[in-house]
């Protein structure tokens, strides 16, 4: 084949493709100092990186590589340089990397490094046949029946489902006006934490936390930790089989995408049915931009959906909007939470 050779007219330079090419080199590095417990180790202290690289039991020929990298990715700080160097945690890190921290959202990275590293090797299968690329290929099994049948991996899940949804509950617990209700139905309520965070803020409010019935003893041991049982009630059942729990508010985080179209539809107009005149809908998801142009974590993670689930897709406001008029609601609202997620608002 003969080349093509191209005169270059303008300044561009292939950096950003060869950046996110290698990207999964930077992922993996921070996976890999999550599964160390790095993070943890250093807590509040500073360490040098033959002290930092003994107790994470470590060969020397990589730490300072490997610790290194994670000061230019701005994970780690460090004072001094050379073999004086000591390393210690961002503020960051260590609020959110740190196991001993209740901000430790590190259950989801402990998953990807686990899980779903390994699947998307796999995306150019997953394109050309529509199947998903998990455990299903191995066991013919489901993801969620496959983590609701082993009791470890649930709470590995439930434990990383809420971390990565802790900083959208305590902003949608201020944005949102919860002072017009009394009761929230949390459908799909893992660890009960949506409960939990917005109970906190909103003292009057009462709330039920529903999911299927091997979650209910690791909901309730939190939601007693909390000192919350006389204000969170644990429900069990399956919202395909069963009517959701009737309040006020009903919520959904990160639920809705797992789900085709037509289940989507299903629990929509279980929603709708499970709210009185006036109450309000909340799918708490990473909405896609309706030109699909600016969102490329919701994008992405519609991708992973697929790796998942296979047939499960993220969606646009206008997608939400489109589907819950269809059902009987009214009014909508949409409210940015953290970083790429939303909470998209149905009002009947």
């Amino acid at each position: 084949m003969r080349l093509k050779e191209i005169t270059l007219k303008q300044a561009i330079d292939p950096g950003h493709i060869m950046q996110t090419a290698t990207a999964f080199w930077a992922s993996k590095t921070l996976l890999t100092a999550v599964e160390l417990n790095l993070f943890t180790v250093l807590g509040e202290r500073s360490m040098s990186a033959t002290q930092l690289g003994d107790r994470l039991g470590l060969h020397p020929r990589g730490t300072y590589d490997f610790f290194d990298a994670l000061v230019a990715l701005r994970f780690l700080d460090r004072d001094g340089d050379g073999r004086e160097g000591k390393y210690k945690n961002t503020p960051e890190s260590n609020a959110f990397l740190n196991k001993s921290n209740t901000t430790y959202i590190g259950g989801i990275i402990e998953m990807l490094n686990s899980r779903l590293f390994g699947f998307w090797n796999n995306l150019g299968t997953a394109l050309k046949t529509g199947e998903p690329q998990n455990e299903v290929k191995q066991s013919g099994k489901s993801m969620f029946a496959e983590l609701y049948a082993d009791k470890a991996r649930l709470g590995q899940f439930l434990e990383a489902m809420s971390g990565v949804q802790a900083g959208n509950f305590l902003a949608l617990s201020d944005k949102f006006d919860f002072g017009k209700y009394n009761t929230v139905s949390d459908i799909g309520g893992a660890l009960a934490l949506l409960a939990r965070v917005v109970g906190a803020r909103h003292s009057h409010l009462r709330f039920k936390s529903f999911d299927l019935p091997p979650v209910a003893p690791h909901a309730q041991q939190h939601v007693d930790d909390a000192g919350m049982g006389d204000r969170i009630e644990i429900i069990s059942g399956d919202f395909f089989e069963n009517e959701l729990p009737t309040s006020d508010v009903i919520t959904m985080g990160n639920i809705l995408h797992d789900w085709n179209l037509e289940k989507k539809m299903i629990l929509i107009e279980k929603a709708y049915r499970a709210l009185p005149e006036g109450g309000a809908f909340i799918a708490i998801e990473n909405l896609i931009d309706d030109a699909r142009r600016e969102n490329a974590f919701g994008l992405l993670m519609s991708l992973n959906m697929l790796i998942e689930l296979g047939d499960g897709f993220d969606y646009t406001g206008a997608d939400f909007k489109k589907w819950c008029t269809t059902v009987g609601f009214k009014r909508f609202e949409f409210i940015g939470l953290a970083g790429p997620a939303s909470a998209a608002i149905a009002y009947k």
